[in-house]
């Protein structure tokens, strides 16, 4: 599957659950993604969840931005626009691919609140280059 293949289905899968609970407040919105709600309330949302796994070894996680507005892909590379600290890259197969693993930034609820939109892909798309 490409990362493209993932956000086309991703963003169908956030925008059911997003319609949902449209009637709610932002804040209630915010909430309903953090983590351990989500295994209950979504587990077809994330593989991880039949499991009880985070993506992001972190106490508070909040999946709201799944697949981060920061994480850009390109054709042969995928990188960090806004060069997180806590990100990395690894080599492979001649291609940089950006480590995310180790950073936190979009699982928390002030960062979405900051960029929060109904819509997950007006916030998203500018992280497939095209």
């Amino acid at each position: 599957m490409t990362y493209k293949d993932w956000y086309d289905e991703h963003a169908k899968k956030h925008k059911k659950i997003v319609d949902k609970i449209s009637d709610k407040t932002t804040d209630e919105i915010i909430e309903y993604f953090r983590f351990e709600n989500m295994v209950k309330s979504e587990p077809e949302f994330c593989p991880l969840y039949k499991e009880n796994t985070k993506c992001h070894d972190t106490e508070e996680l909040n999946c709201y931005f799944c697949g981060c507005p920061n994480f850009i892909v390109g054709e042969f590379k995928s990188y960090c626009d806004i060069n997180s600290k806590d990100g990395g890259s690894i080599e492979y197969d001649g291609y940089t691919h950006q480590d995310c693993s180790k950073c936190t930034v979009p699982h928390k609820e002030d960062y979405i609140k900051r960029y929060f939109s109904l819509d997950w892909t007006s916030v998203m798309d500018r992280s497939i280059e095209r």
